[in-house]
């Protein structure tokens, strides 16, 4: 019996015997066409009349989807599944999408040469599916960026003069968002590449924005006394500006002028923080510097640009609350991605874009109240890029308080 989409019933399971996870599919292939390996119905079978002169356009029929691979609607849920695994288990996950050019979209030979292609290069573990009635995609878990990378320069030569277009992706990124709504991926992709243009849809609610105003006018009221103490002790124990400013990105790759309470010497050299971090972005986690035993995270452990007193502020998280101001003007909110360091971002891959584009920054978020300075950039970026996903007021204010604890409790803090 074909359910409200056209498609015959299909079982989409989990196995527990992978670590990877796997797709059941408990239905006859040899059944459904015979086997056939013509394009879909889709191809031009139902067509309605054209009328005198008009181009004829084919028409969608998505019970003649080739058997070989998940039709959209079941590779859609796959997408969805593993990337809720891959946000438990922290396994990269990326995906590789191929579409024929719809020049040559009429010749049915193109779309069997790149199916069988796809099903000779795939893993046990791999997912194809169709994502369109010209496009196929292969979902690989556990690869990362640099696997997909090798999956496209294992295909190419087999692919030959193929007219097909090709995008991938590694989870977090967007695409995988509009795989799981069955949306138009290839055009997610593409606005991933300009990042100064905002995406339509933000992290935000109705709400946010005269929270983030009331929150930081009582924050301010609450903590004005303090902050006329910590910058007293700023100005006796160093010379130079009590305020730091700097340059970071808001919003879309906005760029607006950041305030901290001063923690480090006045004209510092800062190319040991440039040099970290390109190291950092570039390898997914980096490269321990001199002196630092660990396995480098996203803040630096040893900076000897640090004062005395930036030390105590930096370790108690006073040094953010000038940032209650970037709030009041609007720059940032109270909770949402940390605002990069403009060259920070030049190393950004598509994916990373995301923490800058689709939400404003925040003071706190999920990163500092779950990993703070004790997780990687990867996972850094991810947890930014769940926030994005789930902001909501109830996640905020969540957040909000459990900020109050980590800060009392000076957790991870450097």
């Amino acid at each position: 019996m074909a359910n409200d989409s056209g498609f015959a019933p299909l079982t989409v399971t989990e196995t527990g015997s992978s670590a990877h996870g796997g797709i059941g599919v408990p239905f006859d292939l040899k059944s459904e066409h015979d086997r056939s390996r013509a394009r879909p119905a889709a191809r031009g079978k139902t067509r309605a009349r054209p009328s005198p002169g008009a181009r004829f356009v084919p028409l969608p029929a998505p019970t003649a989807w080739h058997p070989e691979a998940l039709p959209p609607q079941y590779f859609a849920e796959a997408v969805y599944r593993e990337s809720r695994r891959s946000d438990r288990s922290k396994a990269p996950l990326s995906v590789v999408q191929y579409t024929i050019d719809p020049a040559h979209a009429d010749d049915p030979r193109h779309f069997e040469t790149l199916l069988s292609i796809l099903q000779g290069a795939k893993r046990e573990t791999d997912l194809l599916g169709c994502t369109g009635i010209d496009a196929l995609a292969l979902l690989c878990p556990d690869t990362d960026g640099a696997g997909a990378q090798g999956l496209v320069a294992k295909l190419a030569p087999m692919l030959g003069d193929l007219p097909a277009v090709m995008i991938t992706a590694t989870y977090p990124d967007h695409l995988f968002d509009s795989l799981s709504r069955k949306t138009g991926a290839t055009a997610t992709f593409q606005a991933l590449m300009v990042p100064d243009a905002p995406p339509k849809t933000v992290a935000t609610y109705p709400l946010k924005a005269p929270l983030d105003f009331m929150l930081a006018l009582i924050a301010l009221a609450i903590f004005g006394p303090l902050m006329l103490l910590v910058a007293l002790a700023v100005k006796l124990t160093s010379a130079g500006p009590v305020i730091f400013k700097q340059t970071r990105l808001g919003r879309g790759g906005v760029p607006f002028t950041f305030y901290k309470f001063r923690s480090m010497v006045v004209d510092g050299d800062d190319r040991i923080h440039r040099e970290y971090m390109a190291r950092l972005i570039r390898t997914g986690q980096g490269e321990a510097p001199a002196g630092d035993s660990e396995s480098p995270t996203y803040k630096m452990k040893a900076d000897p640009r640090i004062t005395k007193i930036g030390k105590f502020i930096r370790m108690s998280s006073i040094d953010e609350l000038p940032q209650l101001f970037n709030v009041l003007k609007g720059d940032m909110s109270m909770v949402g991605p940390r605002p990069p360091i403009p060259y920070e971002a030049a190393h950004y891959e598509p994916w990373h874009l995301q923490r800058v584009l689709s939400a404003k920054p925040g003071i706190t978020g999920l990163w500092q109240v779950a990993g703070r300075s004790r997780v990687t950039f990867t996972e850094m970026v991810r947890m930014d890029l769940r926030y994005v996903r789930n902001c909501s007021l109830r996640f905020d204010l969540k957040l909000l308080f459990r900020t109050i604890a980590v800060v009392l409790r000076c957790d991870g803090a450097r």
